[in-house]
């Protein structure tokens, strides 16, 4: 594998991208990585690079890079409420700018395919990921929300409003307990994205707490639901990039 760290100028400055594709072959199709809450870290890190083993070239931007070029929640109670500040200050269109600025960014790039792309997204990401489903629907081809939270509020940015336009395959992974997504926010989703024809799947994982993906959340992780989660994400990347 060949992974990097490189920073990508954008309007609003300097993003930091790590960057993880096979070492030999390609050009791979692009797979955006949208981080959680919590901060840009290794253990994202490591989870792109198992995506990148599959045959994708994976891009994980600081999205908190217009406040902090590193961040990473810890015990501290002040750290907590300086995530909420980081979260609180991005935007579904602030991110979606973001992201066409990493495809721009690696049309230069020998080892990444200019065709369809796929996208998968965490937590405060899931909306992220599912704005850009839709925004960038001439590239984005596959798109995954995990744990996402705000897929559905009343507010006239909410992602959910333009699922009309998603041309590729858009994916919801649930946690089963999640106080960020609630059933009656899974129910009006599912009940808007029938109106709108887009090709779509809602799936519970049972037994599952916000956050069940990641293997450093302490008594969150749920090992048989996370290895789910790549096995789906590979086989939408399979079928659709």
């Amino acid at each position: 594998m060949l992974d990097t760290e490189i920073d990508i100028v954008t309007n609003d400055g300097i993003m930091n991208t790590f960057i993880s594709h096979p070492e030999e072959g390609g050009p791979y199709p692009i797979i955006l990585f949208l981080m959680d809450a919590p901060g840009y870290r290794e253990e994202l890190q490591d989870m792109a690079r198992r995506i990148a083993t599959a045959g994708y070239y994976v891009m994980l931007p600081n999205l908190y890079y217009r406040r902090t070029r590193q961040f990473m929640i810890n015990a501290a109670p002040e750290s907590r409420e300086t995530m909420l500040g980081h979260m609180n200050s991005l935007s579904n269109a602030m991110v979606v700018e973001d992201c066409r600025t990493l495809l721009d960014f690696a049309g230069s790039q020998v080892a990444a395919s200019d065709g369809a792309v796929g996208c998968t997204g965490y937590c405060m990401s899931g909306p992220f990921a599912f704005a850009v489903a839709a925004k960038l629907a001439d590239r984005v081809k596959a798109s995954a929300s995990f744990h996402g939270v705000r897929l559905c509020i009343d507010t006239k940015d909410s992602p959910h409003l333009d699922a009309d336009k998603i041309q590729g395959e858009m994916y919801f992974g649930m946690a089963e307990t999640d106080d960020w997504a609630p059933p009656e926010m899974v129910e009006a989703l599912d009940n808007h994205m029938q109106t709108t024809g887009a090709n779509y799947r809602i799936e519970w994982y049972p037994g599952t707490q916000h956050g069940f993906v990641f293997p450093l959340r302490e008594g969150k992780y749920h090992k048989e639901s996370a290895e789910r989660h790549y096995e789906r994400l590979f086989a939408m990347f399979e079928r659709n990039l």
